[in-house]
């Protein structure tokens, strides 16, 4: 916006309703744009991490199943398919609550970002027990993917600012004494 101010000298834009609103986007702080921006970077990808969170609920539930029960370790103590469809349901949830409850973001991003870490077992196990699952066919594919999961951790926590209130002290809220 800076650059755009040079351009915007009194009485540059001339009179009328256009070099009204040529001041008035002058006139704008550029804190307040780039939080705008932040904003609706953040917004955007939260509704993208939810879409893509509902899209692997459904596919739990319905196309992709036996892929899925693929990747429950073996030594994991629930039956692959109850552990499957629970995963979708709770998929399903956490996308949805990623797009539609705003005022709570902050908390729903941390549960996000937690289940991810709690799923995580199950992609490790999935590389060290050489199970094809998702066209992941080779041990190089699977160690790939590993360091995806850390994206999907981190994109949760800063579409929905968890990182930001993390990093400022306001989340989790501080217990009084």
């Amino acid at each position: 916006m800076r650059s755009f101010r040079r351009f915007v000298e009194p009485g540059w834009a001339g009179p009328g309703w256009a070099g009204e609103i040529c001041r008035t986007i002058a006139t704008v702080p550029d804190t307040e744009q780039r939080i705008g921006r932040v904003d609706r970077l953040r917004t955007v990808l939260r509704w993208l991490l939810g879409g893509a969170l509902i899209f692997a609920g459904v596919s739990h539930l319905t196309t992709q199943r036996s892929e899925f029960q693929a990747q429950v370790p073996g030594w994991f103590p629930i039956d692959e398919d109850l552990v499957v469809i629970a995963s979708g349901i709770v998929e399903i949830l956490l996308g949805a609550s990623l797009i539609a409850i705003t005022r709570h973001r902050v908390v729903v991003g941390t549960v996000v970002a937690a289940f991810f870490v709690a799923v995580f077992p199950g992609n490790i196990a999935q590389w060290t027990e050489g199970v094809d699952a998702f066209g992941l066919d080779t041990d190089a594919r699977r160690f790939a993917r590993l360091f995806f999961q850390p994206v999907l951790m981190i994109w949760a926590l800063y579409a929905t600012g968890a990182w930001q209130a993390f990093r400022s002290g306001t989340w989790p809220r501080p217990v009084a004494p």
